[in-house]
C-alpha cells in the first residue's frame, strides 16, 4: 500500500504547539547524539520560534513552541515571542501586515530533523534513517492546558526513570520564565 501523506494542519498565527516525534523503529539516541538534537532544536529560538520547553528522550522528542513570523524587524518578533496571552499575541499580530507569513510547524521540524540526522552518525554508529516520517502536534488553547503540557515534557524524564528530578536531565531545556 502507497504512504497517504496527511493533509496539511491548519496552523494558528501567534499559537503555541506541542509536539511529539520519533526516531525510525525506536532507534535508541545516544547521550552525544541526544546533545546533537538538542542544540538542533534550540538553534532557531527567538528566530524562527520561541521554545518554552524542550526534551529529548532516548527514542523521541517533545516541543513546547511558538512558530514567529518570517522577515519581520526583530522588534516585532521580540513583541510577539514575549506576549503572555492570546489577547495580547492577537493584539500584536495586528500590529504586523495582515499578509505577514510565520514559519510552519513543518518548515521548523525538517530543519531539526533534517541537520540532526546528518548530525547524528557522526556521534553513533547508526547508518540510515533516524526518523519517523511525520509528527504528532497538538494546538495548545488556553494557559492551563499550556502549564500542563509544560509540566507533562518536564516530568518525561522522571516518569521514564531516566533521572530523579527534571534539572538533572541534561537533554531537558527550558525558557527561564513563563510566559
Amino acid at each position: 500500500m502507497k504512504f497517504k501523506k496527511p493533509s496539511a494542519k491548519l496552523e494558528i498565527p501567534g499559537a503555541k504547539y506541542f509536539i511529539t516525534f520519533n526516531t525510525w523503529e525506536r532507534l535508541e539516541l545516544t547521550p552525544p547524539a541526544r546533545k546533537i538534537v538538542l542544540d538542533s532544536c534550540l538553534f532557531f529560538h527567538q528566530k524562527r520560534y520561541q521554545v518554552y520547553s524542550v526534551v529529548i528522550m532516548p527514542d523521541h522528542v517533545h516541543l513546547l513552541i511558538k512558530p514567529l513570523p518570517k522577515n519581520t524587524s526583530s522588534n516585532a518578533s521580540i513583541l510577539l515571542a514575549n506576549s503572555s496571552s492570546h489577547q495580547e499575541t492577537r493584539n500584536a499580530s495586528i500590529m504586523l501586515a495582515d499578509s505577514r507569513k510565520y514559519w510552519s510547524i513543518g518548515s521548523i521540524l525538517h530543519s531539526i530533523k533534517s541537520y540532526s540526522a546528518k548530525q547524528i552518525p557522526i556521534v553513533m554508529n547508526h547508518i540510515g534513517k533516524v526518523w519517523q516520517d511525520g509528527r504528532y502536534d497538538r494546538l495548545i488553547r488556553d494557559r492551563k492546558e499550556f502549564e500542563n503540557t509544560w509540566e507533562y515534557i518536564k516530568q518525561n524524564p522522571v516518569k521514564a526513570g531516566l533521572c530523579n528530578t527534571p534539572e538533572e536531565y541534561q537533554f531537558f531545556w527550558e525558557i527561564n520564565q513563563l510566559t
